[in-house]
């Protein structure tokens, strides 16, 4: 296709970048546009990996301690959310509940948090209600040292992270370039992908056995890196 074709169905303000980074080389411009599709596709599939085992982790650890139906309950008098300090948290899950009506189940509920819940339940408030017991979904954790705590708090922090990354890519927002500028750089991206990774080594979580087949981040990164 060529250029001037490809730029009016995608519109020049989204191509500008590209051909700001590509020094104004359209065929580069446009092949970079596709890479980035790609290392999209690809970054969303783990995230979507992630999000799940994540959201798997925390429901089987309050089932354990608050009961099979703990998500429902928590809104109910004397609930672990039925407190003012968690109160956005609990108009979710009510909201959601009265969305579900009579087609309730435990797993229905649980599906349709998104993933800014879950990474919530480990913000202070949610935490606390919720027994401050959350970490154990981590069991292989790094220890904390004098000048890095591995709590609640950081988790919170390092989720958000992944989460920003993950509306990015819904919004069809490159992931290609150094953020804030028209620049070729795939940092955000490796860094993105890592801190994943870690996330599952520290859930115990064989993430190479996981994403056997599926996973071709490295390798869309590297066809970036040398465009």
């Amino acid at each position: 296709m060529k250029y001037l074709v490809f730029e009016k169905i995608m519109s020049q303000p989204r191509m500008s970048r590209y051909i700001t980074a590509c020094s104004n080389d359209t065929r580069k411009a446009m092949t970079l546009y596709r890479l980035n599709l790609k290392l999209s596709q690809e970054l969303f599939t783990i995230i979507s990996c992630f999000e799940i085992a994540l959201r798997n982790s925390i429901d089987n650890h309050y089932s354990s301690v608050h009961g099979n139906d703990w998500l429902r309950d928590s809104v109910n008098p004397g609930g672990i959310f039925d407190n003012n300090r968690c109160r956005k948290t609990g108009q979710i899950i009510t909201r959601t509940l009265r969305k579900l009506n009579h087609n309730y189940t435990h797993s229905k509920l649980v599906a349709e948090m998104d993933f800014g819940f879950w990474r919530y339940l480990f913000s202070q408030p949610q935490f606390h209600s919720g027994g401050q017991s959350l970490l154990r979904i981590f069991p292989a954790k790094p220890t904390s040292t004098p000048t890095i705590q591995y709590n609640h708090r950081y988790v919170f922090n390092e989720l958000e992270k992944i989460n920003d990354i993950r509306n990015r890519i819904a919004h069809h927002e490159p992931v290609c370039f150094r953020l804030g500028n028209a620049v070729k750089d795939t940092t955000y991206a490796k860094q993105n992908y890592r801190l994943i990774k870690d996330l599952f080594s520290w859930m115990q979580i064989d993430e190479s056995a996981l994403l056997y087949g599926i996973d071709h981040v490295n390798q869309i990164i590297s066809k970036v890196d040398v465009l």
